[in-house]
C-alpha cells in the first residue's frame, strides 16, 4: 500500500541529510521526498511518499518520531487529502510539431514555457497518474529531458493537521 506521510522538522542545516539518511539505512525505500520551507520559516514541510504495509509505516512513523528535529509526523493519506507533482519536460519539436505538442498540453492543462528552434519546455502539474499519461503520449516526439519535484500533499478543510 502506499503512504503519503507529511512531517514538520525545524528547519536547520543537516534535517534532510539526518532523516533521508536513517530511514535508508533501517532498508525503508522512499519513492517521493519533498521538502520546502513553511508558513513558518523557522520550520520544513517534509512529504514523503512510501510503499507498504502498514507495520511498515507505524515503523517508519516510529523511527521519525524520534528524531529531535522532528516536530509533528501525519500519514496524509488516511485523511481527505490533495496531492500534486509538478513537472518540466524538454521535448523534441520541429516547428510543424509544436501545434501539436501544445494542444496535448492544453488538455492536460499543462504551458509551454520555453521554445527553442528544435525543442518545447512544457510546465505541468496535478496528480501523479496525470504526469504519468502526458509523458507517455510524449514519448513518440522524444523526450530530451524531465524532472519531476515528487509528490506535495496536503490534508482538505480547515484543519491544522500537517
Amino acid at each position: 500500500m502506499r503512504h503519503v506521510l507529511s512531517a514538520l522538522v525545524q528547519n536547520v542545516p543537516g534535517v534532510l541529510s539526518h532523516i533521508s539518511g536513517m530511514l535508508a539505512s533501517r532498508g525503508y525505500n522512499i519513492d517521493s521526498l519533498v521538502v520546502g520551507e513553511t508558513e513558518d520559516p523557522q520550520l520544513s514541510r517534509m512529504t514523503f511518499v512510501v510503499v507498504g504495509d502498514d507495520n511498515v509505516l507505524s515503523q517508519v512513523r516510529k523511527q521519525l518520531e524520534k528524531i529531535i528535529t522532528v516536530v509533528q509526523v501525519d500519514d496524509i493519506s488516511s485523511h481527505e487529502h490533495v496531492e500534486r507533482d509538478l513537472m518540466l519536460i524538454k521535448i523534441a519539436a520541429p516547428p510543424d510539431m509544436r501545434g501539436k505538442i501544445g494542444e496535448l498540453a492544453d488538455i492536460f492543462r499543462g504551458r509551454i514555457v520555453d521554445v527553442s528552434p528544435d525543442a518545447v519546455m512544457v510546465e505541468i502539474s496535478g496528480p501523479e497518474k496525470k504526469i504519468e499519461a502526458f509523458i507517455e503520449l510524449m514519448r513518440p516526439f522524444g523526450i530530451l529531458e524531465l524532472a519531476r519535484t515528487g509528490r506535495i500533499a496536503m490534508v482538505r478543510g480547515c484543519q491544522k493537521d500537517i
